[in-house]
């Protein structure tokens, strides 16, 4: 029997992860192993209403309260240093509003048990309207030109306890949580999946908010995109001299976004990686089979 835990970061949308863990109890019903959830309260403003809990499946569900806000990524990253001191064989992540679709666990959880590869689940089709997916397309193509990776999942995947291990020493976790398993973790494995719409609540994360998590993402390979970025310097510079001013243009904007990509990815503290579970208030069990 293996041990799987699952991850999910939590603020003030205990109604949705309510909803997505009776999905999870009952998916993973076709299962012989067992599974544990540890949801990572980002110092939620909202009180837990529900005080019952009866799953079926799951073995325990525990609360990992943090002092402070301190977003999505940090909250994986300060769970991933959690489990490392802890017994388990898998980790899967997911986001909690419904988004990461319970339909996939059972996919994710079969194909990193007959491949024995770490797994994602690649998005195949969204749930967006289309100014997101718009944009969403334009942070692709940046992020493949100026990496070379095609950045095409979330959070939402199943890793080895080896690969986990290794992604808690990496101090890009602190920074972004999907590029840190694309750019460390090797025979990266992927299923297909379909975005799903939120339970409750929409989208709070505004404009900027996006544009921020976009270039953390790229931040994570901040030097291939300092030599891309010499690259695309140079060609400009020698094959489109005559229009001089769009080449200047163009060198200043490469030059502009290198140094916030490196600005960025100074969001990479290994140092508050290493002392992440200093600021957990405590764990609280709401649920033991």
């Amino acid at each position: 029997m293996k041990k799987f835990k699952i991850l999910i970061p939590i603020y003030n949308d205990w109604e949705s992860v309510f909803k997505l863990l009776e999905a999870i109890d009952s998916k993973i019903s076709i299962f012989d192993h067992e599974f544990s959830v540890i949801l990572v309260d980002d110092a939620s403003t909202q009180k837990i209403v529900k005080k019952k809990f009866d799953y079926k499946n799951l073995k325990s569900v525990n609360i990992l309260k943090m002092k402070k806000n301190q977003g999505h990524t940090r909250c994986n990253a300060t769970g991933i240093k959690y489990l490392t001191k802890h017994d388990f064989d898998y980790l899967i992540v997911m986001d909690g509003d419904g988004e990461d679709r319970p339909e996939e666990l059972g996919l994710l959880v079969k194909n990193v048990l007959e491949k024995n590869n770490s797994t994602v689940a690649k998005r195949v089709k969204r749930s967006e309207g289309f100014i997101f997916t718009f944009f969403y397309k334009i942070h692709k193509f940046i992020t493949f030109t100026f990496t070379g990776k095609n950045m095409n999942f979330g959070h939402y995947c199943c890793l080895k306890k080896e690969d986990v291990i290794l992604l808690s020493s990496k101090s890009t976790l602190w920074c972004n949580f999907s590029s840190s398993v694309k750019k460390f973790i090797k025979n990266l494995d992927n299923i297909p999946c379909v975005r799903g719409l939120r339970y409750v609540q929409p989208s709070k994360m505004s404009f900027i908010n996006l544009v921020l998590y976009s270039f953390s993402i790229i931040a994570v390979f901040k030097y291939q995109v300092l030599i891309r970025s010499i690259l695309f310097f140079l060609i400009l510079f020698f094959f489109l001299e005559k229009f001089s001013f769009i080449v200047v243009f163009l060198q200043s904007l490469l030059i502009i976004f290198t140094i916030i990509i490196f600005i960025v990815s100074k969001r990479g503290n290994a140092l508050a990686l290493a002392n992440a579970t200093n600021e957990i208030e405590e764990v609280l069990n709401i649920h033991t089979k």
